[in-house]
């Protein structure tokens, strides 16, 4: 299929396939689309900010309530942390936030298999008698 591009200010044919042919056809016409979204929202606010502002619905905050309890949680958990041995809080969030296993996580202590369960087992403990 021949294709007509414009390259500073000049007319261009070049042959492709039906396939690219396809794609520029739907670029195009996405980009007309978004040519009259954007005329008709003058403000030049995307649509779904537009619709939002319309119908008085803000997009979600947070509220102080909520801050302050996501805060005193993650207190909680540091707090947990704190009371754990290095060894355990490392081994914890190598397989916690990591997602390495025991073999991987006893690999880079220089420990056993059971050594590195029995650390992630006693913090969990600890972190069950909290919740």
């Amino acid at each position: 299929m021949e294709v007509t591009i414009k390259i500073n200010g000049q007319a261009l044919s070049v042959e492709v396939s039906v396939e690219v042919y396809e794609y520029l056809d739907s670029a195009k016409h996405k980009n007309e689309n978004l040519s009259h979204e954007k005329r008709r929202h003058w403000d030049c606010r995307e649509f779904d900010e537009y619709i939002a502002a319309t119908e008085g619905r803000l997009p979600y905050r947070e509220t102080p309530e909520e801050q302050v309890c996501r805060m005193e949680t993650r207190d909680e958990l540091f707090s947990v942390l704190e009371s754990c041995t290095e060894a355990q809080r490392r081994r914890f969030l190598l397989y916690a936030l990591d997602g390495l296993t025991f073999e991987q996580i006893a690999r880079l202590s220089g420990c056993s298999k059971a050594a590195v369960q029995d650390s992630i087992e006693a913090v969990r403990k600890k972190f069950k008698k909290l919740f």
